[in-house]
């Protein structure tokens, strides 16, 4: 039987298990949780030779940015789930009196987990555990990038999970593929544009989706900001992995009092990071293939460049670059760019700034350094995204217990900690009515007292 067959073949066996009633007991996820944290522990070596033979990661940012999130999440489903899945009392309408209420937490069925690249250990196995952790089945379509780690998960899903709980789907079978298949949700990680193809599949069967997608954060810089922390904070959000990061900030707005300040510290910041040269920084990630690495080549030929700008082909390497002289029409501001590419625009007021911001789509997080407390509440209020951060930038997406997600085009759904059993659970309303009274009141006809009750009850 060729890998192809295989999967199909797996699918079909999981969706009769949800068909005929099979649901995985509390104690048995547990136990397949535990053993994929085991092993995981047991392939660290592997897993920081993947990272950084995919995309130059070094074992400190393999460890922190992937391994450590992910074990975290592992042990609090492990601790955590037997209350999750537990069904809670809930209150019933006095319409209701005497029945009895509860809500039963129960898995939607078999899901797909799509994952991506650019984090391709963290959010390939985070959804996917989460959603195992709610008593779901998981078909995980790994990337065709990050090739040497998605490898490797391969090999520890087969080996963790040899009855299928959760499926690696690699070459055998497309996304488009996949998509054709019947399944109780969707959680999509990646760009726009599959989003929608996503969104568009999953409509033709109704079938409920979470779109993690990204788009251009900003970060705003205002007059009173430290420019150093900030400039520090923001070098490290944005270049951490080579700006391969959907949270990453996209762009600063500075306001003009400090632009020239913050642009020396940002090249004091790179330099302190990554060294006079970064493209042989051993701390500093390459980007994932040639293509990549070619659109973000001709991205650098917009624009004023205030620091960076080498490149190493052969390695797909771009230094931390930043970029100023450029406008709203510029190519560097038409999409995501998801690359160590910063560029650099300038406000005069607080009103000029909300001016620049009102017709932006909704980004995935929204970055500010400095600003009164009026300010930052007025920048709550007449601004949308999936996440808003004071004075850091991309930690926010480290608390487990805060939802992650984005707004509008940055996409819909949330998950991390609870949020990701939620993402994947029906929360079901159970009611238990006695039989030993039946209130004649709602049975007509209704007359009399009945009308009465009407009466007294909307008045």
């Amino acid at each position: 039987m060729d890998g192809r067959t295989a999967i199909l073949k797996k699918i079909g066996e999981n969706r009769h298990f949800f068909a005929t009633g099979g649901r995985i007991p509390v104690p048995d996820r547990r136990r397949l949780l535990r053993r994929l944290e085991r092993q995981l522990r047991l392939g660290r070596e592997q897993v920081f030779s993947a990272l950084n033979g995919d995309l130059h990661k070094s074992e400190f940012e393999a460890t922190a940015t992937e391994l450590v999130p992910l074990l975290e999440a592992l042990r609090f489903f492990i601790r955590r789930l037997p209350r999750l899945a537990a069904a809670k009392r809930c209150p019933v309408s006095p319409l209701n009196f005497p029945a009895r209420g509860r809500i039963v937490p129960e898995p939607y069925g078999q899901v797909l987990v799509c994952a991506t690249w650019n984090y391709p250990l963290l959010l390939a196995l985070e959804p996917a555990v989460g959603a195992l952790a709610a008593g779901n089945r998981v078909v995980l379509k790994l990337s065709d990038k990050s090739v040497k780690t998605m490898q490797f998960l391969k090999r520890l899903i087969e080996e963790c999970f040899p009855e299928g709980e959760i499926i690696a789907v690699q070459n055998e079978l497309s996304l488009e593929e996949l998509l054709l298949e019947q399944f109780d949700y969707i959680f999509f990680t990646g760009g726009a544009a599959a989003g929608r193809e996503v969104m568009t599949a999953a409509a033709r069967n109704l079938t409920p989706v979470t779109l993690e997608l990204g788009g251009k954060s900003p970060c705003i810089v205002d007059r009173d900001a430290n420019p150093k922390i900030a400039a520090r904070r923001i070098a490290w959000g944005k270049f951490t992995n080579a700006g391969q990061t959907c949270v990453a900030p996209d762009f600063l707005l500075v306001h003009r009092d400090i632009r020239e300040v913050l642009l020396v510290e940002l090249r004091q910041a790179i330099r302190e990071f990554y060294g006079d040269n970064p493209v042989d920084s051993p701390d500093y990630p390459w980007i994932v293939n040639d293509v990549h690495y070619a659109r973000l080549c001709k991205l650098l030929e917009h624009g004023r460049l205030i620091a960076g700008g080498e490149r190493n082909p052969a390695r797909f390497c771009i230094a931390p670059t930043i970029i100023d002289a450029i406008g709203w029409d510029d190519p560097l501001m038409q999409e995501e760019i998801f690359g160590p590419i910063l560029p650099v625009l300038e406000f005069a007021s607080h009103e000029a700034l909300f001016s620049l911001l009102a017709d932006r789509p909704k980004p995935l997080a929204l970055y500010c350094f400095g600003g009164t407390r009026r300010f930052r509440a007025e920048l709550l209020s007449r601004t949308s995204s999936g996440a808003v951060c004071f004075n850091d930038t991309v930690m926010h997406f480290v608390n487990p217990a805060m939802p992650f997600g984005g707004v509008g085009a940055s996409g819909m759904g949330a998950y991390h900690g609870k949020h990701t059993f939620d993402t994947f659970t029906h929360y079901k309303p159970v009611m238990s009515q006695t039989t030993w009274v039946d209130w004649p009141f709602r049975y007509p006809p209704f007359r009399g007292l009945k009308l009465k009750l009407a009466d007294f009850l909307t008045r």
